[in-house]
């Protein structure tokens, strides 16, 4: 009898997609013939709305860009304003910003978690995780004012000191964390349901990742110990120590094995944060009035290494207080397409949601 190949859409309202977008694929029986992302389903266009906008609007726009990991965007955000208009940072409000970002990573990654056990019908470790992430959304909530959204890395510093007792708060939340981290592996990293369904499934092959411009644990999980942190320091990372984890298998336990040993790497560097951080520094330098804050005629690029991997703003100035250029450049655009659409061809139609969230996916920085 001769086989049908029949048309399903994965997402976009699908608890195994990873954000508003849908992948259409064609089936023979349970096996994927072939595999095309689509992302039409936000159209945002954050790029235009924030050359449309003076520097100081704009900067309430950029951590809408990833929600699950807003602050990159808000670092890449002040970086590029604080090159293209000389603006130096304090130590102490440097140090403050490495705090946020790596409370962000750790939050990321446990929302990961959350997704990746729910992939393969583990609930109880997303309940765990959730639970855990939002310990860090209550510290964040204190810090800023808000649990997503947190708009506090800004141009020039940050937007507000650290409330009293906050350090102390952090220390032991990490030490809660770093006990827990051992309660996931028995959990989770170790469970054989997991590895037997993670083990050997979209792997991808090391000779590809470097010429295909793949990062984030893609890179990582197939041995490559890339991270900008490390090659390329931003902020205060080069007074730090850390190591940068690596698998060799590159499939989705290899990348499930680097993100669980960068959690514990993120509360390394928090540590340090604490012990290191100056009693006393401005937070924040004094900029001009919001109408005449202006950008030269120049342009810029920076990046950061993201929970998912680099993460850049191409931004350029025209002399005036508009951004004449806005660009995003995140490892959504190449995971979600380069990547996925042929790593999912000849998988089983039960393994889309678990290779697509290995990828760490983010669909508003390609329908940006």
């Amino acid at each position: 009898m001769e086989r049908k190949v029949i048309t399903i859409y994965h997402g976009p309202q699908h608890p195994g997609i990873t954000g508003n977008m849908s992948v259409e694929l064609d089936l023979m029986g349970e096996t994927i013939t072939r595999a095309r992302t689509h992302v039409g389903y936000l159209h945002r266009g954050f790029e235009k709305l924030i050359e449309r906008r003076t520097i100081i609007q704009a900067f309430t726009i950029v951590c809408r860009i990833c929600v699950p990991e807003p602050d990159p965007n808000e670092a890449n955000f002040a970086l590029a304003v604080e090159r293209l208009a000389g603006i130096e940072v304090s130590e102490r409000a440097s140090y403050i910003r490495v705090m946020v970002l790596e409370m962000a990573r750790l939050g990321a990654q446990l929302l990961w978690m959350a997704g990746q056990s729910g992939s393969v019908g583990l609930g109880t470790v997303g309940q765990w995780s959730i639970y855990d992430r939002d310990l860090i959304l209550d510290l964040f909530e204190q810090l800023t004012g808000g649990r997503v959204y947190h708009m506090y890395i800004y141009p020039g510093g940050v937007r507000r000191e650290l409330p009293d007792g906050f350090l102390e708060r952090l220390s032991a939340l990490l030490d809660y964390l770093q006990k827990r981290l051992d309660a996931y592996d028995r959990l989770f990293f170790d469970n054989a349901s997991f590895q037997k369904r993670a083990i050997g499934v979209g792997v991808v092959r090391g000779e590809e990742v470097l010429r295909r411009g793949f990062s984030g644990q893609v890179l990582r999980g197939c041995g490559f110990a890339r991270d900008l942190r490390r090659d390329n320091p931003y902020l205060l990372y080069d007074q730090l120590e850390f190591d940068i984890p690596t698998q060799s298998a590159g499939d989705v336990y290899a990348r499930a094995l680097v993100r669980r040993a960068e959690m514990r790497e993120s509360i390394r560097i928090l540590r340090q944060v604490i012990a290191q951080m100056p009693e006393e520094g401005a937070i924040m330098q004094k900029l001009p009035k919001h109408r005449k804050f202006t950008l030269p005629k120049e342009d810029t690029y920076v990046a950061v290494e993201s929970a998912r991997g680099e993460f850049g703003y191409y931004m350029a100035g025209d002399g005036s207080e508009m951004i004449r250029r806005m660009q995003v450049k995140g490892p959504s655009l190449i995971h979600a397409f380069s990547l996925l659409e042929p790593l999912l061809v000849g998988e089983e139609l039960s393994n889309v949601a678990l290779i697509m969230n290995s990828l760490g996916i983010c669909p508003p920085e390609i329908e940006r």
